[in-house]
């Protein structure tokens, strides 16, 4: 979609990019971001592709159009280049198939293309591009969005399960070894929803291991707080989709239980966007290359800390999309990469938030939302890893006129290694090609630690992040 690939992570003749057309700078940038997993290709962009024109000697491959985001594909970047750049950034990958305008077949074709080891049609024709070994690629996604208007293929609740149901029966045959994920709804805005995760696992729920869960966030009218608390959407969502894989494991009297997969989630102004249709016909064409604030920072950090709380059945979740798309890398032509503002809390939730997710109940005072009603000010979730002992512990404040005070016990003595803030001040600002460290964490002091115990300041419209360790004890 847009330059997310193209101008994005593969620009041949930039200065950054290697011999295969790869930006280092987008690389070292991925890396940082403490990215482990990347779903490809995409999003609506599958529901129309054929993964057979994106492989083979480059020169031989057609030029396409995508009907998805009315694009022309020059198909010189697939499967392969793909393959390539996730060894470079040390990623798992997560492949799509195209079960909009294809099915079982062709499903199956790619397996065979990525994980066969050779000896057969497909298997052999990878080791003919010059791949010997094969892909490995151990989660798959069964489709996307597949219950949306705007998605080619779209299908019924019943008609996709089914699909989806025979496509991964018969890939399994393959390879037993993969995870599936199946379609979940595309937001939980869909009048479908529930419903149709409901019908969907009623027929793909002993194949499928995952369904996955989409969801954007934008602020709508002055509802600023609302905007603020969008967690609290995503904590809705994922509890009702999580009651909803139980209720048909129980009705199917099974003994697994299915994990979500979160495979796009992110902060989009959808409502400055054009739409499809209203696009014109290009080349990698600039689309919704939103800019990100200090306030939208904080709200992205927020909705980590969900994800945090859920990862006992979120066991995957991508931010969508990685370059220049809704992204936290920005890249021109005649630059180099640069972070967005979201890039920060990204990156420094997936260094810290190690170990156990710990329970965490605060007290907070109440913000009145006009969509969502009353709403907390303060949110707080912490992570513990049981190797150092060090506890990490993210903090927002919602609230926009006011600071407030974290007070937390603490199990044992600890001292404070790291406290930063995302916040506070400056909150329209952004980085930009002109100005790309204009935003950064901070570092605080405004923190004070007494035995088993800590208190530390949360400024207005802030996402705090505070690292503690087990202070040494002394020999007497």
């Amino acid at each position: 979609m847009g330059r997310c690939v193209y101008g994005g992570v593969y620009e041949p003749g930039h200065p950054e990019a290697d011999v295969d057309g790869l930006r280092a700078d987008v690389v070292k940038l991925t890396r940082e971001l403490g990215v482990t997993a990347v779903r490809y290709p995409g999003g609506n962009f599958v529901s129309g592709y054929r993964w057979e024109d994106g492989v083979g000697p480059v020169e031989q491959r057609p030029q396409t159009l995508d009907l998805a985001w009315r694009s022309v594909e020059p198909n010189t970047f697939g499967l392969n280049e793909f393959m390539t750049w996730a060894r470079q950034t040390d990623i798992e990958p997560i492949m799509a198939v195209n079960l909009g305008t294809r099915g079982v077949e062709d499903a199956c074709n790619l397996l065979e293309y990525a994980n066969f080891p050779g000896g057969t049609r497909w298997s052999d024709l990878r080791i003919a591009h010059g791949v010997r070994e094969p892909h490995r690629i151990r989660t798959w996604c069964l489709g996307n969005e597949m219950d949306g208007p705007w998605q080619i293929g779209q299908k019924t609740a019943t008609e996709y399960g089914r699909l989806a149901a025979e496509t991964g029966k018969a890939m399994r045959r393959i390879d037993p070894s993969i995870e599936l994920v199946a379609c979940g709804s595309s937001n939980e805005r869909m009048p479908t929803f529930g419903s149709w995760e409901a019908q969907v696992l009623d027929e793909a729920y002993d194949v499928v291991d995952y369904i996955s869960l989409h969801a954007y966030f934008e602020q709508h009218g002055d509802d600023r707080v609302g905007f603020l608390a969008s967690a609290q959407v995503m904590d809705s969502f994922i509890e009702g989709v999580v009651a909803t894989c139980d209720h048909i494991g129980a009705k199917r009297r099974s003994r697994r239980k299915l994990n979500l997969s979160f495979d796009e989630w992110n902060l989009w102004y959808e409502s400055r966007f054009a739409g499809q249709d209203n696009l014109d016909w290009a080349r990698a064409p600039r689309l919704i290359e939103d800019e990100y604030t200090v306030e939208d920072a904080v709200v992205l950090g927020n909705l980590l800390m969900s994800l945090l709380r859920h990862s006992d059945r979120v066991t995957i979740a991508c931010l969508a999309q990685l370059v220049n798309v809704i992204a936290p890398i920005r890249t021109e032509p005649d630059t180099g990469a640069w972070r967005q503002t979201i890039f920060y809390p990204f990156a420094l939730t997936a260094r810290h938030a190690r170990g156990e997710v710990l329970r965490v109940e605060p007290v907070s005072p109440m913000l009145h939302s006009a969509t969502l009603g009353d709403v907390a000010a303060v949110d707080v979730a912490a992570t513990r890893d049981p190797e150092t002992g060090e506890t990490t512990i993210f903090a927002v404040n919602r609230d926009d006129r006011q600071a407030a005070t974290l007070q937390l016990r603490l199990a044992g003595d600890h001292e404070v290694v790291e406290h930063v803030v995302l916040g506070g001040q400056d909150l329209l600002a952004t980085n930009s090609k002109s100005a790309p460290r204009r935003v950064e964490p901070r570092t605080s002091t405004r923190h004070f630690v007494e035995p088993s115990s800590l208190s530390a300041e949360l400024p207005p419209v802030s996402w705090s992040m505070i690292r503690t360790a087990p202070r040494a004890s002394v020999a007497g």
